[in-house]
């Protein structure tokens, strides 16, 4: 039998955590049902600020499913996505009593001298987990993830109150079916707790990029990771943010890393990183100057069919050559059921915005005169708006990340000031492309990587 794990997702935990998230929700949640149901005015700049109020109070997976569907276009409304996004990922480190008892039940009670140095002090504390510098007996700087007590039952307590409020949501606006988004969050939020995953997802894109000399990877130590504890080489580098002032050479060649580090992984084998904020991310420096980029963290990574990376090809390729049957037919692809003429003209209006950068043969920014933060979305609301009028569409499931992440990688690029030909580093990346050739590097790589196919 195997030992008990007390940290298992437990009935009493469950309950402990429905507790402390419902009475801070709770009253959000009342007013915009009040409204409903009594026909009074909802005042939603009010009620955005008071569940980010709520939610700011609570760490854990609840904030970080907040923080997910805020940079999900369409799905909010803009006061709740804008007030969600003011969410800090920083959170209160656990004190030397819990890495201890952490580091214990994870190495065993020698677990000190599996390490030359060990410091028990978080480097950093986030809504999850929190890291620690050490030193490995050979001489590698190490970073150590513990994860914070109790999230298993904690994750499933938030994500079945999210779907409460999401379901009240839905009464009150039905242009946009949530089900399949929350459906998806809660599935990749789960594989961010088991951090032998996570150590799987390094390993991949370890092998996917070993020839991208602008992205570097961290290593796993496996002999000092378990599925809460995940020991990765220490790779120093400064914040994204640090650059933005840099000559246009080197922040060019930081958005080409971003780029390359996001499109190839999805073009050779299918998978993406879900999360493209700025906080997983610093740059290294090389001959005296930024050089690339590190990629931090692989909690949230998506691995799509190879059809579902194909329909991503077929739609570019669709829209360039004005071919709407090959346009549809990546929508179908997809997922997207029920199309009729005006909801494919409304989901072009976004696919044209997504796409429009890659589609344009010369250098320039990702987007002009837009700020960061609202990348993406005065064309949300004009999706939203037409949605109401010719919707409803459900949003599927594999689309929701990939969406996702564009927008937050569109974002890095308005931060960086970036100007580059995207037509033609996208062009790179999907010259050659086949179905045959990417399932065959999918299951060679996932199997490299001890992960299965999608």
């Amino acid at each position: 039998m195997p030992p008990r794990d007390d940290e298992a997702n437990r009935l009493t935990g469950r309950l402990s955590r429905y507790a402390r998230v419902g009475t801070n929700v709770a009253g959000a949640a009342a007013s915009i049902a009040a409204s409903r149901l009594f026909g009074t005015s909802l005042d939603r700049e009010k009620n955005a600020a008071d569940l980010t109020r709520a939610l700011g109070g609570l760490k854990g997976p609840i904030m970080k499913v907040a923080q997910l569907l805020a940079t999900i276009p369409e799905v909010l409304p803009p006061e709740y996505a804008e007030q969600l996004q003011t969410l800090q990922s920083e959170a209160p480190p656990m004190g030397p009593a819990f890495v201890k008892r952490r580091m214990m039940a994870e190495l065993g009670a020698d677990w000190e001298k599996k390490f030359a140095s060990f410091d028990k002090v978080p480097a950093a504390a986030a809504s999850l987990g929190q890291v620690h510098r050490a030193t490995a007996h050979d001489g590698m700087a190490l970073a150590c993830k513990l994860q914070y007590p109790d999230m298993q039952s904690a994750v499933e307590a938030d994500i079945a109150q999210l779907e409460v409020l999401f379901a009240i949501q839905r009464r009150m606006d039905s242009a946009i079916d949530t089900r399949e988004i929350i459906k998806e969050i809660g599935e990749r939020v789960r594989e961010e707790l088991d951090y032998r995953r996570e150590a799987k997802h390094a390993a991949l894109y370890q092998d996917v990029l070993a020839d991208e000399p602008l992205v570097r990877v961290p290593t796993v130590r496996p002999e000092l990771s378990t599925g809460r504890l995940l020991t990765l080489s220490w790779l120093d580098g400064t914040k994204m943010l640090d650059h933005v002032d840099e000559p246009l050479a080197i922040r060019n060649r930081l958005a080409t890393a971003m780029f390359r580090a996001w499109w190839h992984p999805f073009t050779a084998v299918g998978v993406i990183h879900g999360d493209p904020h700025l906080g997983n991310y610093t740059v290294f420096e090389e001959a005296g100057e930024p050089g690339g980029i590190n990629l931090l963290d692989y909690g949230c990574i998506r691995i799509f069919p190879p059809r579902f990376i194909g329909a991503v090809i077929d739609l570019y390729k669709g829209l360039e050559a004005g071919d709407e049957a090959r346009v549809v037919h990546a929508y179908e692809t997809w997922g997207f059921k029920n199309l009729n003429r005006d909801l494919i003209d409304i989901l072009n209006l976004w696919a044209r915005f997504i796409y429009g950068p890659l589609l344009d043969d010369r250098v320039r920014s990702i987007a002009d005169g837009v700020a960061p933060g609202q990348y993406g979305r005065r064309e949300a609301f004009t999706v939203h708006k037409a949605l109401k009028e010719k919707g409803p569409v459900t949003i599927p499931q594999e689309f929701v990340l990939m969406d996702r992440a564009a927008i937050g990688l569109g974002g890095v690029f308005l931060h960086l000031k970036a100007e580059l030909n995207f037509y033609r580093m996208f062009n790179e990346e999907i010259d050659r492309f086949s179905l045959e050739s990417v399932t065959a590097r999918q299951q060679a790589a996932l199997g490299s990587a001890g992960l299965l196919a999608a």
